[in-house]
């Protein structure tokens, strides 16, 4: 079910990964993401699965908690995987056969190269959701716009809001979980009344869907609503003379992460250099 997913969720835990500075999680994700976007062969992805472990432990964060998230996007890591299967390969691509029987139909083949390229694409997909769950499950959504603000906060030389660039992904993320709750107790709502939305052609099941999107979309304009009037009724007026309760500090934690991440880039860098291939 929808509810299971727990992208955007937060996980109250006392941990290293809890009590780390929300900054220093955020540059460690854009550092993990590039290291994905760096790695060229499965040794690499080996690595980078290292460092993932490394943090899920050191976060006490269940596993299946984190496994879950991958949920959401299952869709496009299958589609992703469909494609480089069927129609990656060039002209002197060999095509793989079985019992003498080459897999070639029409427009579509199977390749070596399309199922070694599937499935480092895949790996990806799943590292990069897993590694960026792992920052909203350790780290409160007030946390995430404070560190957001603050390291966007040479922005505001130019004129640009970073407050309300901040608050915006905050209340994103933190509307993502309600939304999934409120859409799962519509699905439910709507079943209850005889709806069916797993039989029928392609169109059917579009169509099923109207009586799930519209109760969706109303309650969700009447959340943000809601939480207009709570802001207004708070004397809510952005960044100016705003006072922090509670102030970001670096801890003894952040810079030995900051070494582990450093280790990581090296051993991506080494594998790239000695491994230059996709193997």
């Amino acid at each position: 079910m929808l509810k299971d997913v727990t992208f955007g969720q937060y996980y109250p835990c006392e941990s290293f990964v809890h009590k780390m500075d929300p900054r220093t999680k955020i540059l460690l994700v854009i550092a993990y993401i590039t290291f994905i976007f760096l790695v060229k062969n499965f040794i690499g992805f080996a690595v980078v699965a290292l460092f993932l472990a490394i943090a899920v432990i050191f976060s006490h964060v269940p596993i299946k908690s984190v496994i879950r998230s991958v949920k959401g996007v299952l869709f496009i890591v299958v589609l992703a995987a469909l494609l480089n299967v069927f129609f990656y390969g060039g002209a002197d691509a060999e095509v793989l056969s079985i019992g003498g029987v080459k897999l070639k139909w029409w427009i579509f083949s199977i390749t070596r190269q399309g199922l070694v390229n599937a499935a480092f694409m895949t790996v990806r997909i799943v590292l990069l959701v897993l590694g960026t769950c792992i920052l909203t499950l350790t780290t409160t959504p007030m946390d995430l716009t404070e560190a957001i603000e603050k390291l966007l906060y040479p922005l505001n030389l130019i004129k640009i809001p970073v407050h309300y660039f901040a608050l915006i992904m905050s209340i994103a993320l933190r509307f993502i979980p309600n939304l999934m709750e409120e859409t799962d107790r519509i699905v439910n709502a709507q079943k209850s009344r005889g709806a069916d939305f797993e039989s029928g052609n392609l169109f059917s099941r579009v169509k099923s869907l109207v009586p799930i999107l519209l109760p969706l979309l109303v309650s969700a304009f009447r959340r943000a609503e809601e939480l207009g009037d709570a802001m207004d009724s708070r004397c809510y007026s952005g960044a100016k003379g705003r006072t922090k309760f509670k102030k970001l500090k670096f801890s003894y934690r952040d810079p030995i992460a900051a070494v582990v991440a450093l280790a990581v880039l090296a051993g991506v860098i080494l594998a790239n250099i000695y491994f230059p291939h996709i193997i």
